[in-house]
Parts: C-alpha cells; sequence; structure tokens
C-alpha cells in the first residue's frame, strides 16, 4: 500500500492544498492559438507544395482545383483565427476540438481525391490526433481518434487513383491497402497513448510541485511570525507610551471629577495591558529569534514527534549517538515538515507502535522511521514519491491524491538528504523510511 500522511491542525493538509492546482488544470490544458495557428501554417505550406511538385514538375494527373480549393480553405480560416484573435490567446477544449476536426477532415479529404490510403502522405492523419492527446481533455482527444479511424476506413476504399505517370495505374492489393490500414491506426493509437501519458506526467508533476511551494511557503510563513511580532511590538510602543502620559495626565487633572474617574481609570489600566503585551511580544528580539532559529537535532526530532503522540500510537525515539556530538541545525521548515508527514504517515498506519531512531557521526546524520504496519505493497513500493500515488488499505480513512509522500520527499530532497523505502524483514512487519543527509549540510556549525 502506498501510505501518505492524514495532515493535523498544525500543517496544512496536502490534500488541500491539492485542489488548488488541480483547479487550475483545465485551464493549463489549454492550447495557445498562435501555436496550433503556426502548425496549420506549416500544414497549408507543405501540401501547397506537394501538389505544385506533383502537378507542375513530376506533371502527374490530379485534381488540381479541388485540390487548391481543400488547401484554400484552411488557409482562410487560419487567416481569420489569425487576425480574429490575439497571439497570446488560448482556447477552450471544445474550440480545440473543432479546430483538430476541422484539420482532420480537410487532410482526409485531401487524401480521398489523390489515391486515399495508396498515397504516401496518408500516415499524416495521426498528425491532429496526437496534438490532441498531448494537450486537450481525453474525451475530446478520444472522440477525435474515433473519428480518424472512421477516416482512414473511407479513405481505404477511395475511387480516385493515386497520381502517377500518365498511362500508367497503381492499383494496390487489398491486403496492402489492410495492412497499410492497420499500420496507420496502431501508429496512431500508440503515438497518441504516449503523447497522452507524457503530457498528463509533466502536467501533475507540475501540479504537485506548486502544491510544494505553497506548504513551503506556509511553512516559512509561520516561521516568520515570531519576527513580525517583535516588529509590531516595537512598531506599537511608541503610540501606546503617548497614550499612557496622555492617560496619566488626565488622571491627574479629572481624580476629583466624579463623572470621569472610572473612564480614566479604565483608560489608564487597560493601557498598562497593552503595554504588559506588547513587552512579552518584544521579548522575540533580534537575539532572541536568532536563539530560537537554531536547536539541536535531538530537541527538532522531540518537536516534529510531540504532535503526533496523541493518536494512540506509542513512538519511541531512540538515540544511538550520544547526545555531546550532536549537529545543531537551523530551524528548517522543508525539513521539520517532511519529516512531520513521514512520521504522521507512520502513525496512521501503524499498528501499536513507531520508532525514530537518531544516528550521526562526522560525516553523516540519519534518521530512520519504522512502523508495525502492513507495510508497502511491491507493486507501489518502486513508485513511493511520485506524485498523485496512492492505494489506502484502510477504509475508516477517506484517500487522497498521492501528494503528501511527494511533498515530503521533495522537500527533504531539496535539503540535501536520500531517502530510501522499504519493507522491514518479514518476521517483523512493517514499512521504514531511511533519510540521510551528509553531515556538513544539516550541522550549523559546520557551514561557518
Amino acid at each position: 500500500m502506498v501510505r501518505e500522511p492524514n495532515q493535523n491542525p498544525g500543517q496544512p493538509a496536502a490534500d488541500q492544498i491539492e485542489a488548488t492546482p488541480a483547479k487550475g488544470r483545465s485551464h493549463s490544458r489549454r492550447l495557445r492559438l498562435q501555436t496550433l495557428v503556426w502548425l496549420r501554417w506549416l500544414a497549408v505550406w507543405g501540401q501547397t507544395l506537394t501538389v505544385f511538385v506533383v502537378a507542375f514538375w513530376l506533371k502527374f494527373p490530379l485534381p488540381l482545383m479541388a485540390s487548391i480549393t481543400l488547401i484554400a480553405a484552411l488557409a482562410v480560416v487560419n487567416f481569420y483565427l489569425m487576425i480574429r484573435y490575439p497571439s497570446t490567446h488560448r482556447i477552450d477544449p471544445e474550440t480545440a476540438f473543432g479546430l483538430l476536426g476541422f484539420d482532420l477532415l480537410q487532410l482526409c479529404a485531401l487524401l480521398f481525391i489523390t489515391g486515399g490510403l495508396a498515397n504516401p502522405f496518408a500516415a499524416l492523419v495521426c498528425v491532429p490526433v496526437i496534438i490532441s492527446f498531448a494537450s486537450q481533455p481525453i474525451r475530446y482527444s478520444s472522440a477525435l481518434i474515433i473519428i480518424a479511424m472512421v477516416c482512414i476506413t473511407i479513405l481505404a476504399f477511395s475511387p480516385f487513383p493515386l497520381p502517377w505517370f500518365e498511362g500508367l495505374e497503381v492499383n494496390v492489393h487489398n491486403v496492402m491497402q489492410f495492412g497499410v490500414w492497420c499500420s496507420i491506426a496502431s501508429t496512431m493509437a500508440f503515438a497518441a497513448f504516449y503523447a497522452y501519458r507524457v503530457s498528463m506526467e509533466a502536467s501533475q508533476l507540475a501540479d504537485a510541485l506548486a502544491a510544494t511551494e505553497l506548504v513551503l511557503q506556509r511553512e516559512k510563513h509561520l516561521s516568520q511570525l515570531d519576527g513580525l511580532a517583535a516588529a509590531a511590538a516595537h512598531e506599537l510602543g511608541t503610540p501606546l507610551a503617548t497614550i499612557s502620559v496622555v492617560a496619566k495626565e488626565m488622571e491627574r487633572e479629572l481624580k476629583d471629577d466624579d463623572r470621569f474617574r472610572e473612564d480614566v481609570l479604565l483608560l489608564r489600566s487597560q493601557s498598562e495591558r497593552c503595554r504588559d503585551i506588547l513587552r512579552r511580544l518584544a521579548t522575540l528580539s533580534a537575539e532572541g529569534e536568532a536563539h530560537l532559529r537554531r536547536l539541536p537535532l535531538s530537541s527538532m526530532m522531540e518537536e516534529i514527534i510531540a504532535p503526533h503522540r496523541e493518536f494512540g500510537i506509542k513512538i519511541d525515539f531512540i538515540e544511538k549517538s550520544p547526545r555531546k556530538s550532536e549537529p545543531v541545525t537551523d530551524r528548517n521548515a522543508g525539513i521539520m515538515y517532511g519529516l512531520g508527514n513521514l512520521i504522521e504517515n507512520a502513525v496512521d498506519y501503524a499498528r501499536d507502535k513507531v520508532i525514530v531512531t537518531v544516528e550521526h557521526d562526522t560525516g553523516m546524520v540519519r534518521i530512520t522511521i519504522e512502523d508495525d504496519g502492513e507495510g508497502y505493497s511491491p507493486d507501489i513500493l518502486t513508485r513511493i514519491g511520485e506524485p498523485y500515488v496512492t492505494k489506502r488499505q484502510r477504509e475508516d480513512r477517506a484517500g487522497g491524491l498521492g501528494l503528501g509522500l511527494f511533498i515530503a520527499k521533495t522537500l527533504l530532497e531539496r535539503s540535501g538528504a536520500s531517502l530510501v523505502f522499504e519493507n522491514r524483514a518479514p518476521v517483523t512487519a512493517g514499512a521504514r523510511i531511511r533519510v540521510e543527509w551528509p553531515r556538513m549540510l544539516i550541522d550549523a556549525h559546520s557551514t561557518k
């Protein structure tokens, strides 16, 4: 099973963050009109050059007027699109389906009157289909490939001969016609599927990386709140001091006036209360913030583990190396979020216990997270960490889209870590994750 964490209230849910890229995915599938226009101009010039070479250089007989009419129709539509819309315009899937369908029918009509499947350019029928599968939703692309299959079937029965030397006729045997049909159909299907898979994987990876950036941005924002609070306390100190001075003056002048005595005393007490609050915020000074920015590895691990001890699963924290030689790390939001995800994932699928082991020496720092759950299924183990890979075994929890482990893995690898996902020995079932850094990358003292 692929296991991904259910986020606790202290961390942003990966499945919630996924929703943002998912909403924008439909927009990312919009084809830029200028791209399609330039491809169509290439088709227009290519078809024109081919027709004129065949008709005037090779002097093969062919329906020249009908061919020029079909090419002109494509050129007119393309010219209209070019002057009607700006170069940055993106077309919706329905419009793209209509334009690509028009291109397909225009090409098939041209092939139909010039020999059908006997025409050596018949394989170009695949091009609009491949473009659609690479850039459009699957439902429109599937409809287009069905239309293309119908068209190449009709081309097999074209009554028009292939343009050839005058007095000679190219007769293609039915078996050869069927072979050409199978060749074009299989090429179209294979290339379309390949283009679709590559496009979808690239799109999913881009969306997943965008979600990772959102997580890291939020964590960095939270880590900066202490500094912002100290800055706010400093900025508010001066106007509050002025209010306190005015309140003291009012108290002295109006202490014998029963009408205002209580109001002035209340104003004075509340200004003092505000001063106490700002004084506490001001303790987050530059020196204090710098002090909090670094902490020993053991303290960082205890801080990461603490929120996950309240879910009925025992978490054993084992230190195999002495604390006196442990590294002092910067409070890295990516590392803390990534390790928190992995530990929460282990807690989520453990039966009774999770073991977090820390080791370090002069050259490396290693953190191992183990649980006593069912472990990873063999068919998914090799794909751990890819975006949108998830297969939950727990029916009491809602499944996500599989970004949790991807985000954790990406954030940790950005810090220089290497990760290994594996199952424990059969006798001790469960999953094991090893996270390892070169010590110089994680020890703040080593970077001086």
